[in-house]
Parts: structure tokens; C-alpha cells; sequence
């Protein structure tokens, strides 16, 4: 298996005001433009009233509505989760218990702003979902690059631990569905769902393209069509709560391998650009993304 730690691996924003109400409507256009049909949101077996079964509502949904934006800045930030682990745990210099350490208080901040607000405000939910890839990946690489904990027990830990996870979330709430994140206690299981998935694909993904050998190119072509394949069970009718959750864990490895393939040097197989640039690059659009969709959304709020 690969080192990847010792070779193999390498302010706030704020609407734009200032644009004028002829570029407002453009980038409103471009944005609706992007929104898919409301895949993964809802589903007549799994999301019922809310009243229905679980706590009762005492909070505004704080989870953005599944669009292609949604998905993009998915994979974007597992792609950044990834990398960023990487360059943080090998140039950064600071040793991998404070890099750990420090990430981690970055998340706790994140995660308690996030947990405060009222309402969904793009950057601090994807800002606390990049945190959470960076974690998750990091979880993974301390238990099986520091502990050497194989990837075959980690990927069945965590499996087991989403699993058990999901079965005590509907278990209490009898729903899974995002539409009805409206309670804190379902807030915590989403967030807890959100690390697990980040740590179950970062050791799953891991599997496939280092331990099974399918490499980092082929483990994109191979993630990219187990996803196609959820999305077409979606379309014919499967459980709309049960794809999605597939799809999130699945796009997790689907970016960690994307971005080894970009940033690793060839003689592992990779393109060889790097993880600063790699990370700075899928920052850059994530964050170009984030200020699209908070820029819509207060233009569509102030829309009469």
C-alpha cells in the first residue's frame, strides 16, 4: 500500500451589492438555470409531517434545497477535504497532531456558528461541510497511516457506525429526510451523518484505488458510474432518502480521487499539479459558487 503521508500524497463573504439590477437577473438566470429537478428531496415512504412520529418543528430548515450547485460544491469540497488533508499533513511542517488538533477547533467554531443561526446562509453551512471533509479525512489517515489500521476494518467500522447512526436517527425522529432538519436533536444527527460519510468514503475510497489497486484515474471512471447508477435508480422510482445518502457517500471518494489524480505526481499515477494548487483551485470555485448562490439568494428575497 502507498504512503501517502511520507510521498505518495503531496473572510467572510458578503452579497454583492453592488450589482446592478440587469447583471442581478443574469446571474438569477444562470443560477435557475443549474437547478435540477428536486432529486433526492423528498420521498412519500420516509418524509411525512412533521408532527408525524418525530419532534415537533422549532426551527427554519438550515440545509440547502439538492440542486447540480448543491452537488458541485459537494464534490468540490471532498476534493479540497482531500488535498487539504494531504498538503496540511505533509507541507505544512507543523506535525500531524497539531495540524489534527487545529483543524478539529476550526470545525467545533464552524459547526457552533452554524448550529446558531436561524436560517440557511451558504457560507457557513459549506464552510462547516469543507471542515468536515478536511476531519473526516483526516480520521481516516490518523487510524490507518499513524495506527496502521487496515482499510478493509476502517471501511466496515465506519459502515457499521452510519448504519447504527441512521437506524437510531429514525429510530427517534422516524425520518431521514433533509427536507426536515426543523430540531436540533436532527441538526446533530445531520451534521454526525455528514462526518461519517466524509470518513466512511475517505477509507472506502482509499480501498478501491490503493489497497484493490484500481489506481486514482480508474477510481474516478468507477465512483463516477456508481453514482450515475444511483441517480438512474432515483429516476426509476427508488426510495428518494435512501439515494441521496448513497450519492453523498459515494461523491466523497468520487472527489478523493479526483483530486489524487490531479495532485499526486505521476509515478503514483497522478497528473502531478500538486496540493496547494489543486486545493487553491477547488477553493476558488467553491467559493465562486458560494457567492453566486447567497447572491440569488438575497436578490430573490428582495424580489416584490
Amino acid at each position: 500500500m502507498i504512503n501517502r503521508r511520507a510521498g505518495a500524497k503531496q473572510s467572510r463573504l458578503r452579497p454583492l451589492y453592488f450589482v446592478n439590477d440587469s447583471t442581478a437577473n443574469s446571474l438569477s438566470s444562470l443560477y435557475q438555470s443549474m437547478q435540477i429537478p428536486s432529486a433526492f428531496e423528498t420521498s412519500p415512504s420516509l418524509v411525512s409531517d412533521v408532527s408525524e412520529g418525530g419532534s415537533s418543528a422549532t426551527m427554519r430548515n438550515k440545509v440547502p434545497r439538492i440542486t447540480l450547485v448543491f452537488w458541485t460544491i459537494k464534490i468540490l469540497s471532498t476534493t479540497v477535504g482531500e488535498t487539504g488533508a494531504d498538503y496540511l499533513a505533509v507541507h505544512a511542517g507543523l506535525g500531524q497532531i497539531v495540524t489534527d488538533a487545529m483543524m478539529a477547533a476550526c470545525l467545533a467554531l464552524a459547526l457552533a456558528w452554524q448550529l446558531r443561526a436561524h436560517t440557511y446562509v451558504p457560507w457557513k453551512y459549506w464552510l462547516t461541510v469543507v471542515l468536515l471533509s478536511v476531519v473526516g479525512t483526516q480520521i481516516t489517515d490518523v487510524l490507518t497511516d499513524g495506527l496502521g489500521v487496515s482499510l478493509y476494518l476502517s471501511t466496515a467500522v465506519f459502515s457499521v457506525l452510519l448504519a447504527a447512526l441512521f437506524g437510531v436517527w429514525y429510530w427517534r425522529e422516524r425520518t431521514l429526510s433533509i427536507r426536515t432538519i426543523v430540531n436540533r436533536r436532527r441538526e446533530l444527527f445531520y451534521w454526525a451523518a455528514i462526518l461519517l460519510t466524509f470518513a466512511l468514503g475517505t477509507a472506502a475510497g482509499d480501498l478501491a484505488t490503493e489497497a484493490l489497486g484500481f489506481g486514482f484515474r480508474v477510481g474516478v471512471v468507477v465512483f463516477a458510474a456508481l453514482i450515475a447508477a444511483v441517480v438512474s435508480a432515483y429516476f426509476l422510482s427508488a426510495d428518494a432518502v435512501l439515494t441521496f445518502w448513497l450519492a453523498y457517500i459515494l461523491t466523497r471518494p468520487l472527489g478523493a480521487s479526483l483530486g489524487d489524480w490531479l495532485a499526486q505526481s505521476t509515478e503514483y499515477g497522478g497528473l502531478g499539479l500538486g496540493t496547494i494548487y489543486t486545493s487553491i483551485a477547488f477553493l476558488v470555485a467553491i467559493i465562486s459558487l458560494v457567492v453566486m448562490v447567497s447572491f440569488t439568494q438575497r436578490h430573490s428575497e428582495n424580489v416584490p
